[in-house]
């Protein structure tokens, strides 16, 4: 079964232009991840601090190799001390049947 994400978060005043170009080379490093269905990042036109990114992995396996990959760990690491909140908010979303 899939494994369906959207994650959140808000980039402090001052950091956008490093959180653009981080959420640039993982976008390229996850779609890579053989179990990576779909990764789209995207910021809300109104406010382009504020980030939103639909994920979509093959499996909890493929979601755990994602997790466990070094590119996140240290995007993760960074991306900690660039935004408002503790860390991205996620929200596991299923189908509609």
């Amino acid at each position: 079964m899939t494994k369906t994400l959207y994650a959140e978060f808000t980039v402090k005043p001052g950091s956008e232009d490093r959180v653009a170009e981080m959420m640039r080379q993982l976008t390229i490093d996850v779609r890579k991840e053989p179990g990576n269905q779909l990764f789209l990042p995207y910021t809300r036109e109104t406010n382009p601090r504020e980030y939103f990114v639909f994920e979509v992995y093959e499996d909890d396996a493929a979601f755990q190799e994602h997790i466990s990959a070094d590119y996140g760990a240290r995007f993760n690491g960074e991306l900690a001390e660039l935004i408002e909140e503790d860390g991205s908010i996620l929200t596991w979303l299923q189908p509609v049947h």
